[in-house]
């Protein structure tokens, strides 16, 4: 009798540790010259890597019990009651823009379509259903009015990837990228590679970068800076891979932050890089319970300041539920912020080409849902 009580409580157990050492989602880990570069890096000490900063990240298993049951249960204003109202993406006109010309598409989330100097980067997509482990489980995207699908996707010249995280790196979508051929090149953190290559993207397409190293797409010069964040697919390869951000420089200079929590880095991107154009910046997903590796609405205007940016363009909001707060809030935090500070904000709605980052061609459209 004992014997089968231990075997159906031990077997969803063993179950967990088969799916996470074989679901193909879950990715690679990091081995030969790729373990040797990341043990060699600076911060990478006691066995993984770590942050500039120190960063608490540490919740009380009390905490995490509450946590996972607001996740599972839903709250009201988590998630919209209505499809976003969004755009269909024009690839026609996205091609008819000159090299002379900026431009920019966000689709939700961190996954942005930038066009600089000619050269067409693609960050963090995430066209899949579900930012999870499991494809049948966890934060579910909320419904558009118009979905975006890697086939409507132009033809990507370098691929950007921050880290590994489901919501930033996603299995489906890297199947479908490496299946159309849709990808140049990938310039991504250093240890993501042996996820890509897993899933069957060529060694020669992935450059792979550590903090403040640079490399060049074109006539663009990219440099991957440090972000207060952190790593892992798995059960147990937290803080294998790096994190970072992106700075894109041509006749503009733009920065894509990824996820960050609120750091010094920001002061000394902006000192070291004089100022940008366009910040594009997390604003979604912070708690009170993890405050140090997402920022709070207003540190992400204060961040933008920090870096002496002209235009603040909040992202990571608007596809997932991904913290406990109602999913407008973080927008209307921010753009409070903003105005009390006059930090010019760009709101475009999702899917919407713009050529522009004048904050003139802001649409009140999340006054369309609750």
């Amino acid at each position: 009798m004992w014997i089968w009580i231990l075997f159906v409580l031990a077997a969803p157990l063993v179950a967990l540790v088969i799916y996470f050492r074989t679901a193909p989602r879950i990715g690679g880990n990091p081995a030969g010259e790729r373990r040797q570069r990341i043990q060699g890096l600076p911060n990478y000490r006691d066995g993984k890597l770590h942050n500039l900063e120190t960063t608490n990240m540490n919740m009380p298993f009390t905490v995490m019990l509450k946590v996972m049951w607001t996740m599972l249960k839903g709250a009201d204003g988590r998630e919209p009651k209505s499809p976003l109202p969004t755009v269909r993406f024009d690839r026609e006109a996205w091609e008819r823009i000159p090299v002379d010309q900026v431009a920019l598409c966000w689709f939700g989330h961190s996954s942005v379509l930038i066009k600089l100097d000619g050269i067409t980067f693609l960050t963090d997509p995430v066209f899949g259903e579900r930012a999870s482990t499991f494809t049948f489980a966890g934060p579910k995207r909320f419904p558009y009015t118009e979905r975006i699908t890697v086939e409507q996707l132009p033809q990507i010249d370098v691929l950007l990837l921050s880290h590994d995280h489901y919501d930033h790196l996603c299995h489906e979508t890297m199947l479908e990228l490496v299946a159309t051929k849709k990808v140049g090149r990938t310039i991504a953190a250093l240890g993501v590679g042996a996820h890509l290559q897993k899933w069957g993207m060529p060694a020669e397409l992935i450059t792979e970068l550590e903090w403040w190293q640079e490399a060049q797409a074109g006539p663009v010069k990219l440099t991957f800076a440090p972000t207060r964040h952190f790593t892992g697919r798995s059960l147990t390869n937290r803080f294998s891979t790096l994190w970072g951000s992106f700075v894109l420089e041509g006749s503009k200079r733009l920065y894509f932050g990824a996820d960050s929590g609120y750091s010094k880095t920001f002061k000394e991107l902006g000192e070291r890089f004089g100022r940008f154009d366009l910040a594009l910046l997390e604003c979604g997903a912070y708690s009170e319970y993890w405050p140090e590796i997402h920022m709070f609405p207003e540190q992400t205007a204060q961040a933008a300041n920090d870096l002496h940016a002209d235009v603040l363009m909040p992202i990571h909001w608007g596809q997932f539920a991904l913290g406990l707060h109602p999913w407008k809030e973080s927008i209307e935090r921010v753009t409070e912020r903003a105005r009390e500070t006059g930090q010019s904000l760009l709101t475009p709605r999702i899917g919407r080409i713009i050529t522009t980052f004048d904050p003139s061609v802001n649409e009140r459209w999340l006054e369309e849902v609750k």
